[in-house]
């Protein structure tokens, strides 16, 4: 499924290119995530081109040696740079620095993070837990979630007003989604 899963976030022109220019983003312990992945899955899934209707391409890194806005704007600018002749909406986030913000934006307290996988770790949706970089797939939920649309709360985030919202966005633009309790499968990092 992982080789299925790389096969298909490729068809999107725009993950494609950010994945070749990595080099020139430099990011410290960057990855690829988000909706442009798993939107790009559910867009061929549902027979829609690989870009339709992706708003933008996210981008973790993690620098607890610079947790200022400052900082992340010098990161954005270099993605900008690097990526703009794209056409694309590119946001690239310092996940040292989720926690600083986090609370007044959404509500809720935010745990320091360690790491990059961290952030991608508590994505409302599990299914939606993944990240690329070259050679490298992170989906600590597994894939089975992402390609079988199945939607349920996140146990590391479990602030139902959120999913809530969430889940109706995206079963609003995929109505095949379900939404479902359940267990998680175990965690997989695969090296490519």
């Amino acid at each position: 499924m992982q080789e299925r899963f790389i096969t298909d976030i490729l068809k999107n022109r725009n993950n494609r290119a950010i994945l070749e220019r990595w080099p020139a983003l430099a990011l410290p312990d960057g990855w690829l995530v988000a909706g442009c992945l798993f939107q790009t899955v559910w867009n061929l899934r549902s027979g829609a081109a690989p870009e339709a209707g992706i708003k933008d391409y996210d981008l973790f890194y993690f620098d607890a040696d610079d947790t200022s806005e400052a900082g992340e704007r010098r990161v954005q600018a270099q993605a900008d740079e690097a990526l703009g002749d794209l056409g694309i909406t590119v946001e690239a986030s310092n996940q040292a620095r989720v926690h600083l913000w986090y609370e007044s934006y959404f509500g809720h307290s935010y745990e320091a993070l360690r790491g990059a996988r961290d952030g991608i770790d508590r994505f409302l949706v599990p299914a939606t837990c993944v990240g690329v970089r070259p050679g490298e797939l992170y989906a600590p939920n597994g894939l089975s979630m992402l390609y079988d649309g199945v939607l349920t709360m996140n146990p590391l985030m479990p602030h139902r007003e959120l999913f809530d919202k969430k889940a109706a966005s995206y079963r609003a633009r995929w109505p095949w989604l379900q939404i479902q309790p359940g267990d998680l499968p175990r965690a997989e990092t695969v090296a490519r």
